[in-house]
């Protein structure tokens, strides 16, 4: 690599980061309980990532979490929010993700990653099956959008901070119908994050989603999926947690799909924001930072051929 991907990205206003999933798992307390965030950290930069998002090991302080990214010359790309607005009032998330959205924005964040937790089936909702995903009501559509915008717009007018809705598996917006009725039924301020794992997984097509609804998106995950795992995780409807531990996610380079679409999109679009490297993965099974590694010459590759 005679070029750094950094150079690369830079006449497009694009940055290269990374999510520490593959480190320290978020919801499977045993992946990487024992790694420190510190180490997370340093191994991103020794690969030549320029952020991170945000994980449990991360401190909560806006003044420690400062001094520590700049101590490995690393940016705060976002973080990850559990929202219930399918099932609560506007004025009550806004008063819970305050401290959040607070820290994000303190830190140089610029997008909050929303995640739609209401609705989700049972006390464990990630160890149902895949098949018990929630659903909004088709009538139920327009209230849930009006408040989502509600949300977002005050959020940033608040916090200085906008939201990325996360499409994602067991969760409301699964599916590209889903992904289209949410963005039918909210207005610009509730962006779109965009992963290609959780976009695929659910039965979407990456370039018709990206040609429909490429205008919203303000971030991008690029999450690879290992094509006999999920279709196993499917066929035997197991959860989503043990998909995780079986192994149906990793990082570009290392499945089947295909990321020129969202080279393309990033690179020919007014996109301006973040390349984000994201896979829930065993650590011990899958070494983080030789996956990580592994993902940056993948894009690298593909961002030299454009």
């Amino acid at each position: 690599m005679t070029q750094k991907i950094a150079d690369l990205l830079i006449p497009h206003q694009l940055q290269l980061g990374i999510n520490p999933l593959s480190w320290t798992n978020d919801v499977i307390e045993e992946f990487g309980n024992e790694t420190p965030v510190e180490t997370f950290l340093r191994e991103a930069a020794e690969c030549g990532y320029q952020g991170v998002e945000m994980g449990r090991k991360f401190p909560r302080e806006s003044a420690r979490l400062t001094s520590l990214l700049n101590e490995y010359n690393l940016s705060l790309a976002s973080g990850w929010y559990s929202g219930f607005l399918a099932e609560r009032d506007v004025e009550i998330e806004l008063e819970e993700v305050a401290a959040h959205a607070e820290l994000l924005a303190a830190c140089g964040a610029r997008v909050m990653v929303y995640g739609e937790c209401g609705l989700m089936p049972g006390d464990d909702p990630l160890n149902a099956p895949l098949s018990q995903t929630p659903v909004v009501s088709q009538a139920g559509w327009q209230a849930y959008g009006e408040r989502m915008t509600r949300f977002a717009e005050t959020l940033k007018a608040r916090h200085g901070i906008a939201l990325a809705y996360h499409a994602h598996l067991m969760m409301v917006v699964e599916s590209e119908e889903e992904i289209d009725s949410l963005m039918a039924n909210t207005g610009d301020a509730v962006g779109l994050l965009f992963d290609a794992g959780h976009v695929v997984a659910g039965g979407g097509d990456l370039e018709r989603l990206l040609a429909r609804h490429g205008k919203r998106i303000n971030h991008l995950h690029f999450k690879d999926i290992r094509r006999d795992v999920m279709a196993k995780v499917r066929q035997d409807d197991i959860s989503f947690n043990q998909g995780v531990r079986d192994g149906m996610f990793t990082v570009p380079g290392d499945g089947y799909l295909d990321f020129s679409p969202l080279i393309d999109f990033a690179t020919n679009s007014d996109y301006q924001g973040w390349l984000i490297v994201e896979a829930e993965q065993d650590p011990s099974k899958a070494p983080p930072k030789e996956m990580a590694t592994l993902a940056y010459r993948h894009l690298h590759q593909l961002l030299a051929r454009r």
